[in-house]
């Protein structure tokens, strides 16, 4: 089974990442779905999708829970039934989770593609970012920066939140692999650590 990486973000949260290799049958062995969730899996039509569901219920089963133990609110967000905290995410052959005894989490893999230049507008004062002459380089950056994003709206985890209007990333180099982030909404700001690797082509970035 590929646990690709097992990463230790404090002693009470760690992030494990699967890299999705095996079959859909493969991945099923060993795995039971609540009805819902397998009729879920039923409707899915791209297998990519369906191994990738599969994948995040083996990573369950890494640190102590089933498909049973995990349930989702209205927004979408994921939470433990036992209380601790929990984010997911899928992208392609990449799937992982990070888990927290203490404080909200959220994770996001995202695939480095050319098109974040072009959407980078959406999401970020892109004349923060013209100083960088490299092309590959830029994708990178940038493919952090949304990552990071997305894992701050996750832990926010209420679908009001503008990327550009109230989600701040700190600036960065990549030797550091970290850097901080906040939410700023309804007069509030909360601040949040973060990480971020990268591997074969795929960009990991974690909040907490």
């Amino acid at each position: 089974m590929p646990l690709y990486k097992t990463l230790t973000v404090n002693n009470h949260a760690k992030a494990l990442i699967w890299k999705i290799e095996e079959s859909f049958e493969d991945l099923f062995n060993g795995i039971t779905l609540t009805s819902s969730n397998q009729a879920r899996v039923d409707g899915m039509k791209s297998d990519l999708h369906r191994r990738g569901f599969l994948s995040i219920r083996h990573l369950l089963n890494e640190i102590g829970y089933n498909d049973d133990d995990l349930a989702y609110d209205e927004f979408g967000k994921p939470h433990l039934k036992d209380g601790n905290y929990i984010s997911i995410t899928h992208s392609f052959t990449f799937s992982a989770i990070i888990f927290s005894k203490e404080k909200p989490v959220g994770i996001d893999i995202e695939m480095q593609r050319d098109k974040i230049v072009k959407i980078a507008h959406k999401f970020t004062p892109i004349e923060e970012y013209k100083s960088i002459a490299n092309h590959d380089a830029l994708v990178s950056k940038l493919t952090i920066v949304w990552g990071a994003k997305e894992s701050l709206y996750k832990i926010y985890g209420k679908k009001k939140l503008l990327f550009l209007e109230n989600i701040y990333i700190e600036d960065f180099s990549f030797e550091t692999n970290e850097t901080t982030g906040k939410i700023l909404y309804e007069g509030e700001t909360s601040e949040y650590d973060i990480h971020f690797l990268e591997m074969e082509g795929f960009t990991c970035v974690y909040a907490y």
